[in-house]
């Protein structure tokens, strides 16, 4: 999965990091608090990517847009939080 692409939709209120393999859309998603803080809420990934690294990269895409806009992460999504629990080197992005 080293090559997998991933896009960045913004909203008003939050955004989404995704990729679509054969078919198939693996998301994860976030609400902003402010302009200095955004909440993943949701990784979702269909049960024909699963196993495959792919919602950790969206988490790590995730972390790459907090640390270029100089933010933090505070994730309530359970996958992201135990994401975040297994790479204490994310610690310096985490809210």
């Amino acid at each position: 999965m080293a090559d997998l692409e991933i896009k960045h939709a913004e909203s008003g209120s939050g955004g989404v990091f995704y990729t679509i393999i054969d078919g198939h859309r693996a998301e994860m998603t976030y609400s902003t608090a402010g302009t200095t803080v955004i909440i993943i809420d949701h990784t979702g990934v269909p049960e024909a990517l699963g196993g495959q690294g792919v919602g950790q990269k969206l988490v790590e895409a995730g972390i790459a847009h907090a640390r270029e806009r100089g933010i933090k992460i505070m994730p309530l999504c359970p996958f992201a939080k135990a994401q975040f629990d297994k790479h204490p080197d994310w610690k310096d992005v985490l809210r």
